[in-house]
């Protein structure tokens, strides 16, 4: 059992250290200035911090501020709209029953292997004829289209693992469909919609292809087209001491989400897995 102990607190441990240093590396090195970050290490020197990494990002002309505003609307709306289809059709297909059920299901699942680069063009182009390209409108399908087969592949195994006895007591006492979803199936399905939600901000908050190609607008840039633009500095040289500061601030809403929902992510992507 000593043993065992142990080995655990190793593997915990060394984990730990895999994980958090990096991101502590990160945060020291954004407070240093840029010319102590490309030089050779220097024990004078090493220790001179600064704030003026995000001084410069948001005082600048790279308008952070307003990219970080962007990406925030882009992932928030993209969360809530693919947890709110992606639960309506997991409960469509876990409860009702019809003839082409399973082989839609199993093309959800087949399209979750499918990378999203080889439907960048046909989206791109149906999206242009709708005029919903340069708009975060139109980023915001984008994301949805591209993380809803997995949200609906968790979303109906929380409905599967949901006995079918307590939607019939309820049917019973007179509730309806959307009523059900709303007052008796809510508190069971919550892990999984968080799940699902946590999963869409975190893609959306980080994509960059897909920004680039469908905006061209500064104004819209959402924050990883921006820290390209920022990161350049005169002559084509590199800006280290931006980057990782801008770096920093991405990370931190992914941090912040993560940590307050981390106990709904893990129950949510287990939920199915085991049938009570």
């Amino acid at each position: 059992m000593r043993l065992k102990n142990t080995l655990y607190v190793i593997g915990g441990g060394g984990a730990f250290l895999v994980f958090a240093v990096p991101l502590l590396w990160a945060l020291f090195r954004s407070v240093q200035p840029n010319d102590v970050i490309v030089a050779a290490p220097d024990a004078s020197t090493f220790f001179q911090l600064t704030w003026d990494n995000f001084r410069t990002l948001i005082e600048g002309p790279g308008n952070l501020i307003r990219a970080v505003g962007n990406s925030l609307v882009v992932a928030l709306s993209t969360a809530v709209l693919t947890a709110l289809l992606a639960t309506l059709a997991g409960y469509g297909f876990a409860r009702f029953r019809f003839r082409s059920g399973p082989l839609l299901f199993a093309l959800v699942v087949v399209s979750m292997m499918i990378p999203f680069q080889a439907i960048l063009t046909p989206l791109y182009l149906e999206l242009n004829v709708l005029r919903l390209t340069d708009s975060l409108l139109g980023l915001v399908l984008f994301y949805t289209t591209v993380n809803l087969p997995f949200g609906v592949f968790v979303m109906r195994n929380s409905f599967s693992s949901v006995p079918v006895e307590l939607e019939d007591s309820a049917h019973v006492d007179g509730c309806g469909t959307f009523r059900m979803l709303g007052s008796v199936l809510r508190p069971l399905i919550t892990p999984g919609a968080a799940t699902v939600a946590l999963y869409a901000f975190l893609a959306a908050w980080t994509e960059f292809l897909g920004a680039l190609t469908f905006l061209t607008k500064d104004e819209l840039y959402t924050l990883p087209v921006a820290l390209v633009n920022v990161q350049a500095g005169a002559y084509g040289d590199i800006n280290f001491g931006s980057l990782v500061a801008g770096s920093v601030i991405a990370m931190i809403p992914c941090v912040v989400l993560y940590v307050g929902l981390q106990r709904f992510y893990v129950s949510g992507l287990a939920s199915g897995a085991v049938k009570g």
